[in-house]
């Protein structure tokens, strides 16, 4: 790790004890990612990638990367992941932005609850990344296993994102992709939190061409300010965080559709089923918790992380002020991704209206 990497030192609970006491992590299963199919070549097994990284096995590939399974030579680490962007992604400026600016965000910032990233000294061959290698499943398989989780494993496991999440927090990140998927549960009985391609800067304000442009993140999960190309702050992982528990306490994402994109514009205009209406089995308390991370404005949502944490951590304390009774069914919404078809339809008379409506306006003014 460099001389400037950020730098965090837990006190108070050994890192190898951070899931004790959850009982759907006491038999975490070993299971590698996916490995999605590709033309792009891989790396031999048995090469030694710049004299250093011994290439073992693929242990994923997905639509951004291959992920390997290889051996650090030159500082005895033992194992460690070699991350290599695929071909596609080498050449897309916004997808390779996006692996370089993991790489960077990575080698700033170290916690035991965040992925760790090794530097690499030198050039390098070909553009890869280097981190710890991690045995275990991602939350959205361990959560498909336990649907809903207990809620006492939801909140602990909750809790721990939040510690991860609200460090970036503190050096001025937003990771802007909080989700099941992007949660490790090791066999360790520990968590990281990883996936740092969207990470940003607070976006305070945004200009007429940053509305326009795609909404970043998984609309799943995302909060109602990134679907409408809104200010992102510390408060959207906040929501998102909110969603992923609701799912955890639940099995289902809030005001969840078939359609991802229906789903996303829907929470714009509305609020989810309260939690205790899907799982009776939920404490008043624990709704509570869910129900203000998920407010719409930002404003109305939990602070910070710590406050959200110090509720997870002692649910006991929270009071119940009546969330659950103040929800609002989603209105229907016009929006390119829900009904392009007629989205599209509306914004073409639109534009014929305003183009024969100009053509009388000059031609009254010609005729003067």
């Amino acid at each position: 790790m460099g001389n400037d990497a950020i730098q965090s030192y837990r006190t108070g609970e050994a890192a190898e004890s951070q899931l004790a006491g959850v009982s759907c992590c006491r038999d975490v299963p070993d299971v590698p990612g996916g490995i999605e199919e590709s033309t792009d070549p891989r790396l031999p097994f048995g090469q030694v990638l710049d004299g250093r990284f011994l290439i073992r096995e693929i242990v994923g590939r997905s639509g951004m990367a291959t992920i390997y399974r290889a051996e650090d030579l030159l500082y005895n680490r033992g194992e460690v992941a070699v991350k290599v962007p695929l071909s596609k992604i080498e050449s897309d400026p916004v997808g390779f932005s996006r692996f370089r600016n993991e790489e960077e965000v990575g080698s700033r910032i170290c916690h035991p609850l965040l992925l760790r990233f090794y530097s690499v000294d030198g050039e390098k061959s070909r553009p890869y990344l280097v981190t710890e290698f991690l045995r275990g499943c991602t939350l959205d398989r361990l959560a498909h296993n336990h649907r809903p989780m207990p809620e006492a494993d939801a909140l602990k496991i909750a809790s721990l994102i939040c510690e991860a999440v609200g460090f970036m927090h503190d050096w001025g990140y937003v990771h802007r992709d909080i989700k099941p998927g992007n949660v490790m549960i090791c066999c360790d009985q520990t968590l990281r939190v990883f996936d740092f391609g969207l990470v940003a800067k607070p976006m305070r304000r945004r200009s007429l061409l940053g509305k326009l442009a795609t909404p970043f993140g998984t609309p799943q999960y995302m909060a109602p300010e990134q679907v409408e190309q809104g200010v992102i702050d510390e408060r959207t992982d906040i929501y998102c965080l909110g969603a992923v528990l609701y799912e955890l306490l639940t099995g289902s994402t809030p005001l969840q559709d078939e359609d991802v994109w229906q789903s996303a514009y829907r929470r714009t205009t509305g609020d989810p089923v309260a939690p205790r209406k899907l799982n009776p089995g939920i404490s008043p308390q624990a709704e509570e918790i869910v129900l203000h991370a998920l407010q719409r404005k930002a404003d109305d949502r939990y602070a910070s992380m710590a406050a959200f944490k110090a509720d997870l951590d002692a649910p006991e304390r929270v009071a119940v002020s009546g969330y659950s009774d103040r929800l609002r069914a989603p209105r229907w919404r016009l929006s390119l991704h829900t009904t392009p078809i007629l989205a599209g339809l509306f914004i073409g008379f639109a534009a014929i209206f305003s183009l024969v409506v100009l053509f009388f306006i000059i031609r009254s003014l010609s005729a003067r």
